[in-house]
């Protein structure tokens, strides 16, 4: 007689539901890094052109330059506190599936421990019959003599 596990669809079940909720935080794991990326090369942009500023103001140059430089300058601020803004929603994302995610584990391992305890128990008493087997073999034995 095999060890069968009655819940065990529902344990396959919630095991598919966990994974699905940590494939979601990876997602917006993966999507704050990538922000964090954008965010870096913005700054380097800002910082590059601040430094491209500098240089041309020891040097004559034409005020629509300076007025570009400028306006690029307010265009890169301006991204940047766009991307702050998605920074905060995906962490603010990511706190509600941290929840969700681990809500998902605790319903898959209170399974998976009943499981194991159910399996444990199971596997006591086959070899408590293999004993009480193999003792009634030997008395049987022992009778005949």
């Amino acid at each position: 007689m095999a060890f069968r596990f009655s819940l065990a669809t529902v344990l396959r079940v919630r095991k598919i539901i966990e994974e699905r909720e940590e494939g979601v935080l990876q997602k917006i794991l993966f999507d704050i890094s990538t922000i964090f990326d954008q965010l870096e090369r913005n700054d380097a942009e800002i910082m590059e052109s601040d430094a491209s500023r500098h240089t041309d103001i020891s040097q004559s140059c034409i005020g629509l330059q300076v007025h570009d430089s400028y306006g690029k300058v307010r265009q890169l601020k301006e991204r940047r506190k766009e991307l702050e803004r998605q920074i905060e929603k995906l962490e603010q994302a990511r706190d509600e599936q941290l929840i969700v995610y681990d809500a998902a584990r605790r319903d898959r391992e209170m399974l998976t421990d009943m499981r194991e305890k159910k399996r444990t128990a199971y596997d006591s008493d086959m070899i408590k019959r293999e004993q009480s087997t193999m003792d009634d073999n030997y008395i049987a034995r022992r009778g005949r003599s």
